[in-house]
Parts: structure tokens; sequence; C-alpha cells
């Protein structure tokens, strides 16, 4: 039985996001699940790098899984993509040693969360951005932003409020993307919580917005409290863009 590693890409409108439940079939787990039964002829588990939430997209999710396969790596991509719909696409395929799992092998991931600042509707990405219509002042941003960068107990920043294991995460950088229309913040990390990013977005944009001031991201964090951070951005706007699995180094490479 042979492992493989496999880059996805996916628009998450319409699922109820990556991770397999009870009272839906609607995921994106479930759907390439049973694709690969309908490949094998077999139940076959698949384990995906992070459980994206609904309504969240990815261009560079990464799943592996374990099959009898007796074609080539290309030839069980192909037949993938020949039955995906038209909003995930299997990216790259590539046999991986027995011990490779797409989660736990991770080193650090990269998302990136993309908020409209232009004076028109965007009717083009209105799914892919969340529109802010007040002025943010960006330099304001960094320099919060700059707070979060190290090693840090983020649980104010956990939607999870019952969370019982560590809240203790890493951020290797925050960097901002901007052009007349559009800023993006790439996030990058060894983990990420329970909706952390969005979180994070939410408060940086209240910063932007003149709600908050950014010499309170230290407080905020300090807090270890969800109250004290910002409103929870929605999932359009927030891509999951790269799991690494070697030593982080920076730059952009998966």
């Amino acid at each position: 039985m042979k492992n493989y590693k496999m880059v996805l890409a996916y628009d998450g409108t319409r699922y109820n996001g990556w991770q397999k439940q009870g009272n839906t079939e609607n995921t994106i787990q479930e759907k390439l699940e049973r694709i690969l039964q309908e490949i094998s002829g077999a139940e076959t588990e698949v384990f995906g790098s992070g459980r994206t939430d609904a309504g969240t997209h990815a261009t560079g999710q990464v799943m592996n899984f374990r099959i009898n396969w007796n074609g080539t790596a290309e030839q069980l991509l192909d037949a993938f993509n020949a039955k995906l719909p038209e909003d995930i696409a299997a990216v790259s395929i590539a046999e991986m040693p027995p011990r490779f799992h797409s989660r736990l092998s991770a080193k650090a991931k990269h998302y990136s969360y993309s908020i409209w600042i232009g004076k028109h509707s965007p009717v083009f990405e209105r799914k892919y951005t969340f529109r802010c219509t007040e002025t943010l002042d960006v330099q304001a941003m960094r320099q919060a932003a700059a707070a979060f960068i190290g090693t840090h107990d983020f649980k104010s920043f956990c939607a999870n409020k019952r969370m019982k294991k560590s809240t203790v995460r890493t951020i290797y950088d925050i960097v901002f993307e901007e052009t007349e229309d559009k800023l993006t913040l790439h996030f990058y990390g060894n983990g990420f919580l329970y909706q952390m990013v969005r979180i994070l977005t939410g408060t940086l944009i209240e910063v932007g917005e003149g709600k908050k001031n950014a010499g309170e991201a230290e407080r905020i964090l300090l807090a270890k409290s969800r109250e004290q951070a910002g409103f929870t951005a929605p999932s359009r706007g927030l891509f999951l863009r790269e799991v690494f699995y070697e030593d982080w180094k920076g730059g952009s490479e998966a």
C-alpha cells in the first residue's frame, strides 16, 4: 500500500469546511474520500494538513492517503481530477515514505487574508475578500502586527474557549501586501488555533479603523481572553496558501 501526498486547491464557498461531519456530506474531506473509493474500490481515509472552516479557501492544502494503486502517480492524479467538481483541483501528487503525515509532519503554514479597501464593490472578488468601507491606517496595523510575531500564548485569539491543549504558537512573520483596492495579510507560523488567523485579522482591522490602539496588541495577548481581541473576520477572505515540511527558513517555497 502506497502513501501519497496530494496538494489541493479549492473554493470553499459552498462547502461546510474540510472536516467530515456526521450531520452533512457536504465537506471537502467527504467528497475526496468518496472519489478515492470510486477509484480504488476500497474505503480510504484522507488526512488534511489543516481543518479549514466553512467558506475558507485553499491554494495549497495538503492531504495524504494510503491506497493500493498499480499505475503511476500522474495517472492517479489524472483519475482524481477527472472526478472532481470544478471548484476543487488536485494540483500535484507524490509518493511519500510510510511515516509521512500531512498534518503531523508539517513544520509551518502560510495563510493569507484579503481585505477589499477599494471605493467600489468587489464584484468579481466578493467571495474571496472582506470589504472594509472604513479607511484603514495600515501603518498602525503593521505596528500592532509586530507584537504578534514570535512565540506567544494566543489564547485571546482562539475561538474554542474550552481548549484544553496548549495555546502557545509561533508566528514567524506577518507580511502586508497592499494595492489600490486590496490589502492582503500573509501569516506564517508553526501552527494556528481555531479561527486564530480570522481573529488576528479582525483585531488588526479594528486597529486600522481606530477602534483599538496599536499599543494594545501586547495587552490583548497577555489577557488570554477572547473578549479582549477583535471581531472574527468572515471566512471568505481566508486562504490556506502553503504548508511547509522543512524547518522554517523564511520565504515562500513549500
